[in-house]
């Protein structure tokens, strides 16, 4: 994995203008795993792809460490960028790989920008997402998948980017199209660019938004790491909102996971065993992004 692990660095890299800003970190400390990272904070957030699963194969060793922080009293939850299932269906995945998460204890991108089309004004939406699971959870919208028909291009009023399975160039081409000739509201559901699986590092909606924006001058509105708002969500899940400073945002990534994480005042750690940064120099990486974890762990 280590070449595409190498182009999607490259790829955040390019994009870096359009995320958010953060204080420098200092030297992070190494450690095999967060057991000797964890005792200071409260609240441990986990990322999911990379940090718990690869695709539909758990981490080793990622239930037990996680009920381990909860038996020494941390509240354990997750943050996710994985926009293109209904909740439902994310919390089966988590049962068969092995995880007992509550509802409340997952955050994903997915609720983030339903939460922020409730404020929207009404729009007749087209959207990037894969038609599995009909409209599930977007019921309460007017939306409309978009395909290969060209007019329901031309009819949205805006356009949601939540899911790329099944996702083409052409389809790509026909968005862009359609916004140079008609500029509209794109809000992006998932900002990732890539998310690793099994077989390799897929292409996530984040990829096409960055696309488009280059190709068409359009500014799209991203919600999900490392954007505050899905974070904001995570906070108002809990009874006390806790000091930012005991807080520690766990994930594979430096262009989400960590910046997001430093960019709300959270400590932070990188995993470097799984996900993006597999067959990486994690030094190197974090020289050139500019983005530096408090720690690097193998594996949570």
């Amino acid at each position: 994995m280590s070449g595409q692990a190498a182009e999607a660095l490259e790829a955040y890299l390019s994009i870096r203008h359009r995320l958010p800003g953060a204080t420098p970190g200092g030297a992070p400390s190494h450690h095999d795993t967060l057991e000797h990272v964890a005792g200071p904070f409260d609240v441990i957030l986990l990322d999911s792809y990379g940090v718990l699963n690869v695709g539909e194969s758990p981490v080793p060793g990622s239930a037990d460490r996680i009920a381990a922080m909860r038996a020494a009293g941390k509240t354990v939850m997750v943050v996710s960028n994985s926009a293109g299932y209904p909740k439902r269906m994310l919390m089966q995945r988590y049962a068969r790989l092995g995880f007992d998460f509550a509802p409340e204890e997952v955050a994903t991108s997915r609720e983030a920008l339903l939460a922020y089309l409730a404020g929207e004004p009404v729009r007749r939406w087209g959207m990037m997402l894969s038609d599995a699971y009909g409209t599930d959870e977007f019921e309460e919208l007017h939306t409309t998948f978009l395909a290969d028909d060209p007019e329901a291009y031309d009819a949205a009023e805006g356009f949601l980017l939540v899911g790329s399975d099944g996702w083409t160039e052409h389809r790509q081409d026909l968005l862009e199209n359609a916004l140079r000739a008609r500029p509209r509201p794109v809000i992006v559901g998932n900002p990732d660019i890539v998310a690793p699986r099994e077989d390799g590092l897929s292409r996530e909606p984040g990829h096409y938004a960055h696309h488009l924006a280059d190709r068409t001058g359009i500014r799209p509105v991203f919600l999900g790491k490392p954007f505050a708002g899905v974070y904001d969500l995570v906070l108002s899940r809990l009874p006390n909102p806790p000091d930012p400073s005991r807080v520690l945002m766990v994930g594979d990534t430096l262009h989400t996971d960590i910046l997001g994480g430093r960019h709300m005042g959270f400590a932070t750690a990188l995993v470097t065993g799984f996900g993006a940064l597999k067959g990486l120099d994690p030094a190197d990486a974090i020289a050139r992004s500019g983005i530096s974890p408090d720690f690097i762990v193998e594996r949570i």
